[in-house]
């Protein structure tokens, strides 16, 4: 995919995109008006559009502007702590959580060793415990309600407040995941030899100090998974530590805010119409256009944006990874060459990406419907779009777009 950054010759045609992409965007299975966008990174223009600039539901591509500005406001090295304080003399402990969903057992049990350490050198073995979740702020509940696609968006959890154990897709969730994590941490103190209260939601006390620390790990890592797996935890996190950085409130709204003026710095000049209520897709309000999506994934690739590249390599592979896995076929000509985020809803199908064409142009696209009559047939359909993009020499007019 590198390679392909630079320019080979003879750029893709917009009317032989055309004739390869018109007949399949007709599709029934992609309701009554789908958009799509079709850009090239070597030359900096878009080839292709179908309503590319019209703002539609993207789904869960919306994930990628997500990304897109926790990198840019944060950097791809940035990591979230959790943390435990103290005043400087005295027992009473905070457990801060800074907003990672991902912390694990793991995690959690290097925190507690690192607690008894400090306990220790202040000769303690008794301790009260508080956990404070004032990081974020605003309702803790997405406007769809409680769901397993989604625990509640609290600053402190463990394990994405899943309760089997999985690591990814819908699962059943905790009620209550910061009380959660703060009762298993206190059980991990009590193993570790510190007799401590059962913890109670509080705030840190001015002037605590810390006595440890455990990271998540970089923030490029969580965009890849995020992406990968279409991630709905990590996306309203990656919005919300984009909001701290904008010193913005860390809620929906100022979520929101802090995404769309992070893409707004970036210069894109579709951005101004874009709208955004969350950073998962989940919320119908959100609304991009396919123009926006191929230009993100275009500043994504573009050699100037280094800190962007995690936004192209954690997009699932084609019949290999993530959301795709189970997409494409042995004998598809995009197993394997098509990366994309998909988009799914009810009545509301997306699929954007990037792809290699037979004449070697890394493009980016975006395929947007809306109104669809089902996910099987518009999955196919867009799947299709992608599949003629890997397959199309379309540099040479017609002819070459019905190789």
């Amino acid at each position: 995919m590198l390679a392909a950054l630079s320019a080979p010759l003879n750029a893709p045609a917009e009317t032989a995109l055309d004739q390869a992409l018109g007949p399949l965007l007709a599709a029934p299975g992609l309701g009554p008006r789908p958009a799509a966008a079709v850009y090239d990174t070597a030359t900096g223009k878009q080839l292709y559009g179908q309503r590319a600039d019209t703002p539609m539901t993207p789904a869960s591509t919306v994930k990628i502007a997500t990304a897109v500005a926790a990198l840019s406001a944060l950097g791809p090295g940035h990591r979230i702590p959790t943390t435990v304080v103290a005043p400087a003399t005295g027992t009473a402990l905070t457990l801060v959580g800074g907003g990672d969903p991902t912390l694990g057992e793991d995690g959690l049990r290097a925190l507690a060793d690192a607690t008894v350490r400090a306990l220790r050198t202040r000769g303690a073995t008794t301790a009260s415990l508080t956990y404070d979740l004032s990081r974020y702020s605003g309702p803790e509940l997405h406007p769809i309600g409680p769901n397993e696609n989604l625990a509640p968006v609290v600053a402190l959890m463990t394990d994405e407040g899943r309760t089997d154990h999985s690591d990814s897709g819908p699962a059943p969730r905790s009620g209550d995941p910061a009380g959660d994590t703060a009762r298993t941490f206190a059980s991990l103190l009590r193993e570790r030899g510190i007799t401590v209260s059962a913890p109670r939601p509080g705030k840190a006390p001015q002037g605590a100090a810390e006595l440890a620390r455990t990271l998540s790990a970089p923030l490029s890592d969580l965009v890849e998974r995020m992406l990968t797996n279409s991630d709905n935890d990590l996306a309203e996190a990656l919005a919300r530590q984009t909001a701290i950085a904008a010193r913005r409130p860390a809620d929906f709204d100022g979520a929101a805010r802090a995404v769309a003026d992070r893409l707004a710095a970036l210069g894109l000049p579709q951005a101004a119409a874009a709208r955004f209520a969350d950073g998962s897709g989940l919320d119908r309000a959100d609304r991009l256009s396919a123009g926006l999506l191929t230009l993100l994934l275009a500043r994504a690739a573009d050699p100037a944006h280094p800190e962007l590249r995690p936004v192209l390599t954690g997009l699932p592979v084609a019949g290999f990874t993530g959301t795709l896995r189970g997409r494409y076929g042995a004998a598809s000509s995009g197993t394997g060459l098509v990366r994309a985020k998909t988009g799914t809803l009810s009545g509301v199908n997306a699929l954007a990406g990037t792809v290699v064409d037979a004449d070697g142009h890394l493009l980016t696209f975006a395929f947007l419907a809306s109104d669809t009559p089902g996910p099987d047939a518009a999955q196919r359909a867009l799947d299709g779009l992608a599949e003629r993009l890997a397959r199309c020499g379309c540099s040479a007019g017609p002819a070459a777009a019905a190789r």
